[in-house]
């Protein structure tokens, strides 16, 4: 909260180099296949298979030079474009002995080291267990594990080098009995979701089954799910006890 001193942080970022290689590489990179696309125009134009003829028609009627300037800024520009959703799409990942803060694309998450039970990294993603082992964050990121070891680690946080729960998960199978009431129509819809690439579907899917306690890892556009301490399973009258104290500690 605003205000409130946690004492010492540790701030993990990609840093300045890859704010460089976002806002120098890429306008660079434009500008070099602008400019190769000007020069290339007169032979694409002559291939009768090319796609958008019209356009690289009108490429090599322009002056040579005239050509390549033109391409060459529209390229950087789309460079820049890119460094700038890239610039806002980078995790910024606070860490202190009280909380972890996330920040992405202007928005903040925080979640207190008391519901959290250990931290790790899977296949790309900063996640974060509670007691129950349910989710509390899974966010996709290129920072460095060790990086990220060594700031939750320095402030007393639980982290596992792996997901302490691997084992427990199963294959998403049709009709597989196990699971609690809903989950296997979530997950059918979810699995057309991700055959159709519509990420933020997926996403929101991930979400409402993580609800009803089913955690789910994808691999290769296939699901594979686990039960967290709070799931109910038909026939259950507690919940059950998936991996618990499976800490990674």
């Amino acid at each position: 909260m605003a205000g409130e001193d946690y004492g010492p942080r540790t701030v993990v970022t990609g840093g300045p180099v890859e704010l460089v290689v976002l806002w120098g590489g890429f306008p660079l990179l434009g500008a070099g296949a602008g400019a190769l696309l000007a020069l290339a125009a007169g032979w694409v134009a002559g291939l009768p298979w090319a796609p958008v003829q019209w356009l690289f028609n009108l490429l090599d009627r322009l002056p040579e030079q005239q050509a390549i300037a033109g391409t060459a800024a529209v390229g950087a520009l789309a460079g820049l474009v890119i460094a700038g959703v890239g610039t806002a799409e980078r995790l910024v990942v606070t860490v202190d002995a009280a909380r972890v803060r996330l920040r992405r694309a202007g928005e903040d998450r925080h979640v207190t080291r008391a519901e959290t039970r250990v931290v790790f990294v899977d296949s790309g993603d900063l996640v974060l267990l509670d007691a129950d082992s349910a989710e509390l964050v899974r966010e996709s990121t290129d920072l460095p594990g060790p990086r990220l070891a060594a700031a939750f680690r320095t402030h007393g946080w639980g982290w596992a080098d792996g997901d302490p729960h691997r084992s427990a998960y199963r294959l998403r199978v049709p009709d597989l009995p196990g699971l609690p009431a809903g989950a296997d129509a979530l997950l059918r819809a979810r699995e057309r979701a991700i055959q159709r690439d519509r990420r933020d579907d997926a996403r929101a899917l991930r979400r409402e089954l993580g609800r009803i306690g089913v955690v789910l890892r994808d691999e290769r556009k296939r699901q594979y799910w686990r039960l967290t301490g709070r799931a109910v399973t038909p026939g259950a009258e507690e919940p059950t006890s998936a991996e618990q104290g499976s800490d990674g500690r």
